[in-house]
């Protein structure tokens, strides 16, 4: 483990501007994103530092955590909080690329730091019989109190309208989509956002098929809606991602036939595979 430090690098753009209906619908992040839009440079700084020393990427495609190491170091859990606290007061209130990558790398870092504060566990959903802690997850951001329920539920699902959302925020566990080894940044988003889910639906956690029988994470029967509300509308998202050989077993096999997720951390101790 390298022994350097992330440090805190103030967001710019602290202007306070309190969120107001937010689940108003606004215009689609797909005809906002534009690379000539960057976000300041260094907003998200002290997240890609700690994300560069703690996620770790597997030879079978999931990047994992070292959630222990975090949390035996205390400069890096203070670097942390300080990056989320950043977000009490900053205006997110726009609908561009600036707003959608801080308010998916909010969620991400305060997932993180949730557990860190709860390892060990053995998934984000640990003490909960049905459903999990995201309503009661909260943070100061925007100027007011949000939780992560309210995060991707009241803010980025509806005013974006970007089925590529679920490809930017991650639960911490092994079927979600990889947290990243760097920050969303709003000058790399589109294309960024399109290697998340290309990396994910071409791995066995995004669809698998076998015996002639398509098996896709449960993530496209929860939010089929977001992919077009329809089991011929995911496969066509799933075909605009697909590599070549994915993409000709899925036109072999049209048919979605069951669900899939595994709720388990995505922890460095549950080792990857033997290639």
């Amino acid at each position: 483990m390298t022994a350097r430090l992330c440090r805190l690098t103030l967001p710019v753009a602290l202007t306070l501007t309190p969120l107001v209906a937010l689940a108003q619908p606004e215009t689609p992040v797909s005809s906002v994103i534009r690379p000539q839009v960057p976000a300041p440079a260094s907003q998200h700084a002290a997240w890609t530092c700690l994300l560069k020393k703690y996620v770790h990427p597997g030879v079978d495609g999931l990047n994992r955590v070292d959630y222990a190491a975090l949390k035996a170091n205390p400069a890096d859990r203070a670097a942390l909080d300080s990056y989320i606290a950043g977000f009490a007061n900053m205006d997110l209130s726009g609908s561009g690329p600036v707003e959608f990558a801080a308010w998916a790398n909010l969620y991400n870092a305060v997932t993180v730091r949730y557990i860190v504060e709860k390892y060990p566990v053995g998934s984000i959903r640990d003490g909960y019989a049905f459903g999990g802690p995201w309503k009661k997850i909260t943070v100061l951001a925007g100027g007011q109190l949000v939780s992560l329920e309210d995060i991707e539920h009241r803010i980025l699902r509806p005013r974006f309208h970007d089925p590529r959302v679920h490809y930017a925020v991650n639960c911490a566990s092994v079927s979600c989509p990889n947290l990243q080894t760097t920050a969303w940044e709003a000058a790399t988003l589109d294309q960024d956002l399109d290697a998340a889910a290309r990396a994910y639906i071409n791995s066995p956690r995004g669809i698998t098929v076998a015996d002639s029988r398509i098996t896709v994470s449960s993530i496209y029967n929860w939010f089929e809606k977001d992919f077009g509300g329809s089991k011929q509308a995911v496969l066509d998202h799933l075909l605009k991602y697909a590599d070549t050989g994915l993409a000709k077993e899925i036109r072999a096999n049209p048919r979605i036939r069951g669900y899939e997720y595994d709720w388990s951390l995505n922890d460095t101790r549950k080792k990857a595979p033997t290639p």
